[in-house]
């Protein structure tokens, strides 16, 4: 799990190196945003977008995990379909390649020729990242890469990311939108259960180099499988007074209205991007994170799910919870990651339907559910 953890870091961090080129590249990255239709879109955007970058990134991933552990090789699923169409309507199918040269061929003929961009494109794919240090040589889990599965949306919050809106990130605050929001997610879990054990996110553009003015990329993950818990990030002390929740800002006004009895409105915010959001509890920069929609898929969820319970929170289906009524933490409530929804077509195969609750604390959870109880 160690070496599963220290090559998932790396790829994250060559993941958010694609996203930071394809970005440079102004007036290309015009050329790369096509709109998903049919049973591929996500129907809570009226235009939802797919960009070359995750499509590469995506691929990238599943690649090099493939290489070091085939028997994975089966199980790594993602957000995004790997075909592409460019400008001559051809489709063709991205992968990545043995060599940084037959990589770029192949850009080359879904950018309508335009070899300056897939060279370097190409070469962001092959190349090794700085080692990240994670402090994992010691991570022992019972778990062999045969018993798991992975999830990646390449770019969490792709609307952010083509917006590319620059906010500055203030210590202890959420950011509301811009390119804070767009993360790279890859989350593991078990097959047999689909429960997360391990996850990792990279958030590629977290700060400007002072010197060098580029962008650049924080880190973040976590293990959950039995006794074993162990973060990169510790444990928020207790805050203020009162309930912070995160919503998304199309949320349902009941469910506005119910959490405005639990949180003072500055306690009451708002942000962009699923996988940012659950982030955001995972920080501490709120309490929990609730959606009462069924507008977020596995690959938003899993890895963030795995930081929350290696932290003693959890994911839990909102629908299911308000059922059962009890707000407790159960394998019955939580989300798993291991079966499609059979009657749902494309994507929604993978949706969490019944909405979901994001949470560090029990109590928390318990209060949330408590309010809402009869409202939806």
């Amino acid at each position: 799990m160690a070496d599963l953890l220290r090559l998932l870091l790396r790829v994250a961090e060559k993941a958010a190196n694609v996203a930071r080129v394809c970005r440079q590249e102004a007036p290309l990255f015009q050329l790369l945003v096509q709109e998903k239709t049919g049973d591929d879109k996500n129907k809570k955007f009226v235009q939802d977008f797919k960009t070359l970058a995750d499509v590469v990134i995506q691929e990238m991933i599943r690649h090099d995990v493939g290489a070091q552990f085939p028997e994975m090789a089966g199980f790594i699923h993602g957000e995004e379909s790997n075909k592409f169409e460019n400008g001559l309507g051809e489709s063709v199918t991205v992968t990545v390649c043995s060599t940084e040269e037959e990589t770029a061929a192949l850009l080359a003929t879904v950018l309508d020729g335009d070899h300056t961009a897939a060279s370097l494109l190409a070469r962001a794919i092959h190349q090794n990242p700085a080692t990240i240090d994670a402090s994992t040589d010691s991570l022992t889990v019972p778990l062999s890469p045969s018993e798991l599965g992975i999830w990646i949306d390449p770019i969490d919050a792709t609307s952010q990311y083509i917006e590319g809106r620059e906010e500055v990130l203030e210590e202890g605050h959420l950011s509301p939108s811009g390119l804070h929001c767009a993360l790279v997610l890859i989350g593991v879990y078990r097959r047999s259960t689909g429960e997360p054990v391990m996850g990792v996110i990279n958030q590629p553009f977290h700060h400007k180099d002072p010197s060098g003015g580029g962008w650049r990329g924080k880190h973040f993950w976590g293990v959950s499988c039995g006794d074993v818990n162990v973060c990169s990030l510790s444990r928020p002390k207790g805050g203020s007074e009162g309930l912070s929740a995160v919503l998304s800002s199309s949320e349902k006004q009941v469910v506005k209205e119910s959490l405005a009895s639990l949180c003072s409105p500055e306690k009451l915010m708002y942000a962009s991007g699923a996988g940012y959001k659950i982030l955001c509890v995972i920080q501490g920069l709120a309490d929990v994170y609730v959606l009462s929609e069924g507008s977020t898929f596995k690959w938003d969820s899993c890895a963030p799910h795995a930081l929350l319970r290696a932290l003693g929170g959890g994911v839990v289906d909102l629908t299911k919870s308000l059922q059962s009524g009890s707000g407790a933490q159960d394998q019955q409530t939580e989300l798993t990651y291991h079966q499609p929804y059979t009657e749902c077509k494309g994507a929604d195969r993978w949706a969490n339907h019944g909405g979901l609750v994001a949470y560090r604390d029990c109590s928390q959870l318990q209060s949330i559910i408590g309010v809402l109880k009869g409202k939806l």
